[in-house]
């Protein structure tokens, strides 16, 4: 039970102090068994000589090893964990029912607590969901924050291969999971559309005969679609997620093609493929660069114009080509949080106006938060979802454990790859002891900074992140951006929800919540 802001603990009652008479305990609601938990100050001085009178004012997070969470006052929490005065009733109860004290001798809360903690580790332990094949790294846009060599549309040297492409199905269907994902990329993976067709069919195919569930998506500029793909997709239920960084001129700029008729030819191909497949059948994301900052609600605007129902507000990754550009396009993680913070804010306004739009990594965050069950969303996993959720097939036939493993590799840091998928299992990839090294060094639970951290049952770990930035798979949490962005971000998401306003009620809407 850590605070990091904090100076000093709590004051915990003696335990060599002699038993005191039954009567003391008459009616002051103290007769409860503490359970494990973690507490953060979310209001408040952020320093003092210890949890006392001069902090009565202030809200304090509590969350347990199941996710739960609640947020009551300095003085109830002294009152908790000290016995020294009288817990108000409902306060107690509500503590019970989450988890976080249990009447003394009852297994039943340790039991509860126990099945919390194998909800949210069920992604973890169900295989493999989502296998990501890259078909080609030719592409017709040069993109100053793409994150891997790219060639021109002429280089056919670097397409995957059939051979290939049939052993990274291999290995996808071995997987246990009772839902896949096959997601197809690039480069441009429209540019080598022809292994684009043979994977979808054969994935297709196999699934149907295994009685498996498969969602099938691909991730393009959409500058080259024509109507046939969109037959094509729309026959084979393909969902197309594209990239739409802001207004024409912000676009153009950060998406540089010949004619600089990105942004043009995205929205075409985004109504092309609505006219075809339908209005639910393509969704787009930002990037958001130095370019980005002051013009968020410019890009939201885009988006309900659009007629999207959401956003996800993203930001530079730190890894292969990007880092070289990141002077001239780059920013502090300061300077994205208020950009973030401002994005998705606008959203919540739009939303109680009416129109039921969201900022979606609000969403999976939130849905970590107020929900019993793990998103699945690789960055946000503990252990790190690294091999255990994803796989990617790269172009010329090596296994990675991330999508950013592989962009690490396109610079020459082949750390996190497992191997060439010709002629492998699924059983030989993960059973590298080098594998098993990583996921242990990605336990929170073991990291110092995140084992007393109260987020620590929402966040994630990234060990590929915290290898590209610091050179160590756990990294220095004190210096790591990927912890300063999520703390930020849980901190500002924790108070929303404490004000049970408005603003609250679409943060649970968000997350799924009536």
């Amino acid at each position: 039970m850590n605070d990091h802001r904090l100076n000093q603990p709590v004051e915990l009652p003696q335990l060599n102090q002699r038993f005191r008479q039954p009567g003391v305990f008459d009616d002051c609601g103290t007769q409860y068994q503490l359970l494990p938990f973690d507490f953060r100050r979310i209001s408040g001085p952020d320093s003092g000589p210890e949890l006392t009178g001069a902090h009565l004012a202030d809200r304090v997070l509590l969350t347990n090893m199941a996710g739960e969470h609640t947020v009551i006052s300095g003085a109830d929490l002294q009152a908790l964990v000290n016995r020294t005065f009288r817990i108000a009733p409902d306060v107690l109860k509500r503590l019970q029912a989450k988890g976080f004290v249990a009447a003394p001798g009852k297994s039943v809360a340790v039991e509860l607590l126990a099945q919390g903690i194998r909800s949210k580790l069920s992604t973890v332990m169900s295989g493999t969901a989502l296998h990501l094949f890259v078909v080609t790294l030719r592409c017709d846009h040069s993109c100053p924050y793409c994150q891997v060599s790219r060639v021109s549309d002429d280089c056919m040297a670097y397409d995957m291969s059939v051979e290939q492409a049939e052993a990274g199905l291999r290995v996808m269907f071995e997987s246990p999971s009772p839902v896949l994902k096959l997601e197809i990329q690039g480069g441009e993976p429209l540019l080598n559309f022809g292994l684009v067709q043979h994977i979808i069919k054969r994935a297709r195919e196999i699934a149907k005969h295994d009685h498996r569930n498969l969602d099938c998506v691909i991730a393009t500029n959409l500058a080259n679609v024509t109507p046939e793909m969109c037959l094509f997709f729309r026959e084979h239920d393909v969902q197309i997620s594209t990239s739409i960084d802001g207004p024409q001129d912000l676009h153009n700029t950060n998406r540089p093609r010949p004619g600089r008729d990105a942004f043009e030819r995205a929205i075409a191909g985004i109504n092309l493929v609505r006219n075809i497949c339908g209005v639910d059948a393509v969704t787009a994301l930002p990037t958001t660069t130095k370019a980005s900052l002051g013009r968020v609600r410019e890009i939201v605007d885009l988006y309900v114009e659009l007629g999207m129902d959401g956003i996800f507000l993203r930001p530079l990754s730190p890894f292969g080509f990007a880092v070289k550009t990141r002077r001239a396009i780059g920013y502090e993680t300061d300077d994205f949080f208020r950009h973030f913070v401002e994005g998705a804010e606008y959203c919540i306004e739009l939303h109680k106006r009416g129109y039921p739009f969201r900022e979606f990594y609000s969403s999976i965050m939130l849905r970590r938060m107020l929900t019993p069950f793990d998103t699945g969303y690789v960055d946000l996993m503990n252990p790190a979802g690294i091999g255990l959720s994803v796989l990617v097939f790269n172009y010329d036939g090596r296994v990675y454990v991330s999508d950013e493993a592989r962009m690490l590799a396109e610079v020459g840091d082949q750390t996190f790859c497992l191997g060439d998928v010709v002629g492998a299992s699924r059983a030989a990839l993960l059973s590298k002891p080098e594998f098993a090294r990583w996921l242990e060094g990605s336990m929170a639970e073991g990291i110092p900074g995140c084992s007393w951290c109260a987020f620590r049952p929402w966040c994630g770990t990234d060990p590929v992140f915290h290898h590209a930035t610091q050179g160590s798979v756990t990294g220095v949490r004190a210096w790591s951006a990927f912890c300063q962005r999520n703390m930020a971000t849980f901190d500002w998401l924790v108070k929303k929800l404490d004000r049970a306003d408005d603003d609250a009620r679409v943060l649970r809407a968000w997350a799924g919540m009536p």
